[in-house]
């Protein structure tokens, strides 16, 4: 004889696998996602480094030249 409760709990086990999986398939979505989003960000990411570059080493040439003046 099968016990109510071991069906119960086979019905829960069941529901929680099925959302363990859906739950897995978005996470697998959005990784794709952020994958893409990384890799399109890229070339913005490169020219903002070497804009900063540009800045130190102009900050720098201008300290050795003593030609850095405060700002107006």
């Amino acid at each position: 004889m099968e016990s109510p409760h071991e069906h119960q709990q086979g019905l829960l086990l069941s529901r929680i696998i099925t959302n363990v999986e859906k739950l897995n398939e978005a996470v697998m979505v959005l990784n794709t996602a952020l994958h893409e989003i990384n890799t399109k960000n890229m070339n913005t990411e490169l020219v903002a480094q070497m804009w900063k570059n540009y800045q130190s080493n102009v900050l720098f040439h201008l300290e050795a030249t003593d030609s850095l003046k405060e700002p107006v």
